[in-house]
């Protein structure tokens, strides 16, 4: 059970990461700084919450909130969605081409 519930954190952790990266710019600064000191700096509530002179309940309605907006976002823009399709079209390419086509598929996977 503890194993499965520490793969399910991974999960959400790797998940909301994505997301961050392609919606972040639609978040607040102070968002923003919550969301990576606690999903990519591994600090508790507490520490945030310290660090910010506010309520351990604060950080965490702010963190849910910016999960759901994150969720939100991609179920209208589907970004995420879109840009797994287009690797994994791209990778079943490689298959299908020369070394110069190879070069090219990898110049667009850098534009990402």
């Amino acid at each position: 059970m503890v194993m499965k519930m520490a793969n399910n954190q991974i999960d959400k952790k790797v998940y909301y990461s994505s997301l961050y990266d392609y919606y972040q710019k639609l978040l607040t600064e102070k968002q923003c700084n919550i969301f990576e000191d606690y999903y990519f700096n591994d600090y508790s509530l507490s520490e945030i919450a310290d660090n910010l002179n506010v309520s351990r309940n604060a950080i965490w309605d702010i963190l849910k909130k910016v999960e759901h907006n994150l969720e939100d976002y991609e179920t209208k823009l589907e970004l995420h969605k879109k840009s797994k399709v287009i690797n994994q079209k791209l990778n079943e390419l490689k298959e299908h081409v020369d070394q110069a086509g190879l070069e090219i598929l990898q110049q667009v996977k850098e534009m990402e």
